[in-house]
């Protein structure tokens, strides 16, 4: 691309005027990314991926992955920077604060756009540095952090959490947001200027297709028998013994039942000494991750500490009915009782009693499981890069013309040490 050492804008501002698709150079800035293996890293490379198939110039910055990079190049489209290891969190880093690093690239190379992925120490210093060059800032609200401090024994840090992320987000010109629900609630909090950008799945690579009778046969499950899946983080967070006591009760209604677990956490031991007889798949990514979901009969998710839930679109494109609190994804998905069941917050008993019903009933669950795979079929990736490519279009063009009153500069005392992942 051309003219891109011009002040931020200009050659956005010239392309526009011969009447070309403008192409944007963007920053994004996160501290996660694949190989890590969480929602947000594998959300964010759909996206860049989009953005680059669009011709879009991106700039990833991100913290060194000491495993992963020193094994490979650096790319030229990548600024690295120092990290640390998120407690409890193994393989996942915290990036440090990088604010005089990033002023110095970004003077020479200005970007149209930073997009800031995640609230750390490194997204609050880019954060600084954008506002420091008068660069507009876009913003995701992935995590609820505010939401895991009680299950880590910091429920006291609840209050300065939330405000610490409603001044950082608050500080961009936009915000986006995986669901409406969710919108609604940071809204009610003081955050300002969301948007909602939905979340997407590929739905060749997670398809019934994958389904495996070898693998079922290693789970050690007959033909005929069902199965019920969980994958995700083994923690706290994730309402696990919930899972156990649903287990309990769809071995009762159906004792060939078998749940397999995939994923690994700090709550692995007491998960298993709770269902002896579960399958522990451990980590799995890729096309074996699309084989444990697509050979499955039922996704069991008892989380309420998501904001959206990747995992819960990926098993309908799976073609696995879902049963899930009425929260995050499935808010959106399950909605009149198609693809799965969504159970209203706060009552356990007829989220187990559910469990039950489904794991017996296999016709219920055939139905369920073809209105899950055609749900997902409409959440396509390319809609959902359309969908950002637009909001930062306009974040850039405002910025320009002056559509939006550009936020103040953030109060660096506001910046708390708050994990990212």
């Amino acid at each position: 691309m051309q003219n891109r050492v011009a002040p931020s804008g200009a050659s956005f501002q010239i392309e526009e005027l011969r009447g070309a698709s403008p192409s944007l150079r963007i920053a994004v800035v996160t501290e996660t990314y694949p190989p890590e293996i969480n929602g947000v890293a594998v959300t964010l490379a759909k996206v860049v991926e989009g953005l680059r198939e669009r011709n879009h110039s991106l700039q990833l910055i991100r913290p060194v992955q000491p495993f992963f990079d020193k094994q490979r190049s650096a790319d030229a489209d990548e600024i690295l920077t120092a990290g640390l290891p998120i407690p409890r969190y193994p393989g996942l880093r915290m990036g440090m604060p990088s604010k005089k690093l990033l002023v110095r690239h970004w003077s020479v190379q200005r970007p149209d756009i930073v997009h800031i992925a995640t609230e750390g120490p490194l997204g609050w210093s880019a954060l600084n540095a954008a506002r420091a060059l008068k660069l507009p800032v876009s913003t995701d609200f992935r995590t609820n952090f505010h939401a895991y401090s009680g299950h880590y024994g910091a429920g006291w840090l609840h209050r300065t959490i939330l405000r610490y992320l409603r001044k950082f987000h608050n500080s961009a010109s936009c915000t986006t947001v995986p669901t409406q629900a969710l919108a609604t609630e940071l809204q009610s909090w003081g955050f300002e200027r969301l948007s909602v950008v939905a979340r997407g799945v590929d739905t060749q690579r997670f398809c019934p297709e994958h389904r495996s009778a070898d693998l079922r046969a290693a789970w050690g499950v007959e033909p005929g028998d069902p199965v019920a899946l969980y994958v995700g983080r083994l923690a706290s967070e994730k309402n696990l013994g919930l899972l156990a006591r649903a287990y309990a009760v769809m071995r009762q209604s159906e004792p060939r039942m078998r749940l397999v677990i995939v994923g690994d956490g700090p709550e692995r031991a007491s998960l298993a000494a709770a269902c002896p007889q579960a399958h522990f798949a451990g980590m799995q990514t890729g096309v074996e991750l699309a084989r444990q979901y697509a050979s499955a009969d039922l996704f069991v998710f008892p989380s309420l500490s998501e904001t959206f839930g990747n995992v819960t679109i990926e098993a309908m494109a799976s073609g696995l009915p879902v049963l899930a609190y009425d929260h995050a994804a499935a808010t959106e998905l399950l909605r009149d009782g198609q693809g799965g069941v969504a159970i209203a917050v706060g009552q356990e008993e007829h989220f187990m009693a559910q469990a039950g019903a489904l794991c017996s009933d296999p016709a219920r669950r055939l139905l369920l499981s073809q209105q899950a795979r055609q749900i997902a079929l409409g959440r396509s990736w390319e809609s959902i890069v359309t969908r950002f490519e637009a909001l930062l279009r306009g974040t850039v063009a405002a910025h320009l013309y002056g559509g939006i009153k550009s936020p103040g500069r953030p109060d660096a005392s506001a910046s708390a040490a708050t994990a990212t992942h």
